[in-house]
């Protein structure tokens, strides 16, 4: 075996005796673990301070937008659901009128023997429902005799084309179809020709 004394010493292989493997040597002049540094020592505590008042306040924005947020939730949904409970309301107001007009006019001609008069009540009446109905926006949709859209109608059947200019289209409408503003509430059942 060699000589201990021809090994190559590394200076990192040096130990101290009161050292423990993987702790860094002690340095005198280091600050405590728990100390800041600083150039006097009320600084540290000064903006720990600041820093505390910061979060405080953002902490207290924070719950009062989330309160906030919940309060508006909560209030869109009560004012969404009162919407659904009374959105027909206007609708029914402007159509107890027409209501009222069917009442007289079926008191005044119960015991009437005159077809006219009947019929005139009821065309009467029908005009004011269709008024009424036009003032809350419904529009009948115009088929007779035009192209066939499936978007607007629905083709109930096809007969054979009264005239050559009919082929392909609407040549009879067996239910009217409606808008209510620029959106279709009901298509148009109609009869298309061949």
């Amino acid at each position: 075996m060699a000589e201990d004394t021809n090994l190559p010493q590394d200076d990192n292989l040096s130990v101290e005796p009161d050292h423990t493997a993987g702790e860094l040597p002690e340095d005198p002049n280091a600050p405590d673990l728990g100390e800041v540094e600083g150039a006097d020592g009320g600084a540290p505590k000064a903006e720990a301070s600041k820093t505390d008042a910061e979060l405080a306040e953002l902490k207290d924005k924070y719950l009062r937008l989330a309160a906030e947020f919940d309060n508006y939730k909560r209030r869109t949904a009560k004012e969404r659901t009162d919407l659904f409970k009374t959105a027909s309301q206007e609708l029914m107001v402007a159509l107890l009128p027409v209501l009222d007009d069917f009442d007289r006019a079926r008191h005044h001609t119960k015991d009437t023997e005159d077809a006219s008069a009947v019929r005139e009540s009821i065309d009467i009446i029908s005009t004011k429902l269709q008024k009424t109905l036009q003032q809350k926006g419904l529009t009948p949709m115009e088929t007779k005799g035009g192209a066939f859209d499936a978007d607007l109608h629905e083709a109930i059947t096809q007969i054979p084309a009264p005239s050559e200019d009919l082929k392909g289209k609407v040549v009879d409408e067996v239910e009217k179809g409606y808008y209510l503003g620029d959106k279709v509430i009901r298509h148009a059942k109609v009869v298309l020709g061949a």
